[in-house]
């Protein structure tokens, strides 16, 4: 096995035999991608794979995907807040009518997770 690089190539290459195989290493995992950086990923996999496997090949996909997340879960819980205040949902509520609470609430986080699709993941 001997070690050889070519000039005009930006990756090295190892020869075993008669083939040459890339000598890549993965970068360490930059945290955790969550629901919404897998969401993207998927995204990215089947509708833009030029820009997926440009992410994937210089190492950057999970520090991407791991802003993507954090930026979707802040953007989140500032929509549900946002919502909530301008369509009046208070503890009141939900201490005089939990169901009606429970109903106005899902129907807030169903919206704003919409809004997470259109503004970060389906981009």
């Amino acid at each position: 096995m001997k070690q050889e690089h070519e000039s005009d190539l930006t990756i090295s290459y190892t020869k075993i035999g008669d083939y040459y195989f890339p000598n890549i290493a993965l970068t360490p995992d930059a945290g955790d991608i969550g629901i919404w950086g897998r969401r993207r990923k998927e995204f990215l996999r089947k509708h833009r794979p030029i820009l997926f496997n440009e992410l994937l090949l210089t190492g950057e996909l999970s520090k991407y995907l791991v802003q993507v997340n954090q930026e979707a879960v802040e953007r989140l819980e500032s929509l549900i807040l946002d919502m909530k205040t301008s369509q009046g949902i208070t503890e009141e509520l939900k201490a005089r009518d939990p169901m009606a609470w429970v109903g106005a609430m899902n129907n807030i986080r169903a919206c704003a997770e919409e809004i997470i699709y259109a503004e970060l993941v389906y981009v």
